[in-house]
């Protein structure tokens, strides 16, 4: 039986990666084998693709050149990774997907959206997760908490507090077209309430009763 694919979005600063390492482990104490990956990156060769997006000053590349960059690595991602943890029954969790693309390239840098849904056609052959978890942060929360990590991928907190901005509307505007698919998780709330409304909000659209 094919694995479920469940997508972790969110702006800089959402909390995305713990509530991933949360949500495996609840998984994988009901016996589902889990495998918890992420983008850019992901794999081998996406990894190396994802030191050149998110590394480096905020204007190394423009939108066209971010969305080549990050469409390379999702074919890599997705034939090396993804697909074959699905078909052999594990649940692929992933911190930033395709939405990602969507908010940051299309409605914060700009770009068509119907030249970035082609590309996603071209690259996923159709894949589409069938859970995606949206935690929303105000803008200068998640900037705060993302300056915090004192880590070198700080690429994209560097651009303009309004690219942030539109990141966010863009996500909102995805989970209102996307209702069959998509959730949004209030990131303000504790850590163990929004774990609880994550693995909740799991239960519900992806298990059956007595799960």
């Amino acid at each position: 039986m094919r694995g479920r694919f469940i997508t972790f979005e969110g702006g800089e600063g959402a909390g995305k990666s713990t509530q991933i390492s949360f949500l495996a482990a609840a998984l994988e104490r009901l016996g589902i084998s889990v495998v918890q990956t992420r983008e850019p990156g992901g794999s081998p060769g996406a990894e190396e693709v994802r030191a050149l997006l998110v590394k480096g000053e905020a204007g190394r590349w423009d939108g066209i050149s971010e969305t080549l960059l990050l469409f390379a690595a999702r074919r890599n991602h997705l034939q090396t990774v993804i697909r074959p943890a699905l078909e052999r029954g594990a649940w692929v969790l992933c911190d930033r997907f395709n939405d990602s693309t969507l908010a940051y390239q299309g409605y914060g840098r700009g770009l068509d959206p119907d030249w970035l849904a082609g590309l996603y056609q071209a690259v996923s052959e159709g894949l589409e997760p069938d859970l995606t978890l949206y935690l929303d942060v105000p803008v200068e929360v998640g900037l705060a908490r993302a300056g915090r990590r004192g880590d070198d991928e700080n690429r994209f907190e560097g651009l303009a507090d309004a690219f942030h901005l539109k990141i966010r509307s863009g996500f909102q505007a995805i989970v209102r077209a996307n209702p069959q698919r998509c959730a949004t998780i209030d990131g303000m709330g504790s850590v163990d309430e929004i774990r609880r409304v994550i693995l909740e909000t799991v239960t519900s659209r992806l298990m059956g009763p007595g799960r």
